[in-house]
């Protein structure tokens, strides 16, 4: 157990995409849902995607269509594909634990996030 680690940030021009990552040891995303979150400067942050431990997914109005989230087949580690990126897309990306027991929390606190920069 451990922090969640997000990985796959960068700096992308308008249109381009980039894959996201999140993982700790010992995670289990079949016991544990994710959330991703975003937070741009001088902004609220912002709850992009869940991903339910069933798999049932959902996305908010601002990303659907362009973003989708999913699991790695031993589900161990969370993606976020996000493709057609805008500028308005720019702010650090960090993924949490969504439903699920509660000890999913405990064990696995939220990482510390990733930044992801579009350029237009």
């Amino acid at each position: 157990q451990g922090q969640l680690v997000e990985s796959g940030g960068g700096s992308v021009q308008a249109g381009g995409s980039l894959r996201l990552s999140c993982t700790a040891p010992g995670f289990s995303a079949s016991a544990c849902g994710v959330d991703w979150y975003r937070q741009a400067d001088g902004k609220k942050r912002e709850w992009v995607s869940s991903i339910w431990p069933g798999g049932t997914r959902d996305y908010s109005d601002s990303v659907k269509g362009r973003f989708t989230t999913s699991r790695d087949k031993d589900k161990t580690t969370v993606y976020l594909q996000m493709n057609n990126l805008k500028p308005e897309d720019t702010a650090i990306y960090s993924c949490e634990t969504g439903y699920g027991p509660t000890w999913c929390e405990t064990r696995f606190p939220r990482g510390q996030g990733t930044q992801v920069t579009v350029s237009s």
